[in-house]
């Protein structure tokens, strides 16, 4: 034993500076960290401040942009989707919104969120010329740039949680949509996963923040799209 505390001994001592420069920057790291969480967050809540309404009292829009999340295996959103989906319809029948843009997940020919999502919505009385299918809504960035730069939306209505809706107003918003949004608070009852998805938003707001800064592409762009606009002429 004491043997290995000597060779520890001598080895700190021949490298004592890196370890101590190693741990320093660790320290600064985690500060940096830290500090730049705190500061998406609040930049995020600033942004979307004033732009999230309860289902009543929400102001009228075009377009409702309702965000994927999990599908299950055959094909039946999860009930966290499910609660976005039941805000979307029960806007389109109000008359609050009169079309319905999904963006989801199409990660392969086996999962597919926006289509799932449209099934959803149509077996419960949307007509099917009212939704539309992004395909490429790879996360809530790609969904809102991809709104604006592909589907022409400029002012919409973002439908998700309410733990996630400052940040896919904020972003949408800062993307050149006229965005406000409603959140779901029925799927608290699923209380884990509510608790685990909330705490993972502080991380989330600082991606979101360096994806502002950055100003990149969606990892998927493609050709405008006329989607949007053909359901808002049909009847």
């Amino acid at each position: 034993m004491r043997g290995r505390f000597g060779a520890v001994k001598r080895w700190y001592g021949k490298r004592r500076r890196f370890v101590r420069y190693t741990l320093l920057a660790l320290v600064v790291g985690a500060v940096l960290l830290t500090g730049g969480t705190v500061a998406s967050v609040a930049w995020i809540r600033g942004d979307a401040e004033g732009h999230l309404y309860s289902e009543a009292d929400v102001p009228d829009a075009p377009v409702a942009l309702v965000l994927g999340t999990k599908v299950d295996a055959d094909g039946t959103p999860s009930p966290f989707l499910a609660a976005r989906l039941e805000i979307a319809r029960r806007l389109f029948d109000g008359g609050k919104v009169r079309a319905i843009l999904v963006s989801g997940d199409n990660m392969n020919a086996d999962y597919n969120e926006p289509a799932a999502m449209r099934r959803w919505l149509v077996d419960r009385g949307v007509p099917a010329r009212k939704v539309v299918l992004d395909h490429a809504g790879f996360d809530t960035y790609d969904s809102c740039a991809r709104a604006e730069q592909i589907f022409g939306v400029t002012h919409a209505t973002v439908v998700t949680q309410s733990f996630h809706l400052p940040r896919a107003v904020a972003l949408c918003r800062r993307l050149g949509i006229d965005a406000n949004g409603v959140g779901d608070e029925t799927a608290k009852r699923y209380a884990q996963t509510w608790r685990v998805s909330s705490s993972r938003e502080h991380g989330a707001c600082l991606k979101a923040a360096l994806d502002l800064v950055s100003g990149r592409d969606p990892a998927h762009l493609g050709r405008r799209e006329t989607g949007i606009d053909d359901a808002l002429r049909s009847g």
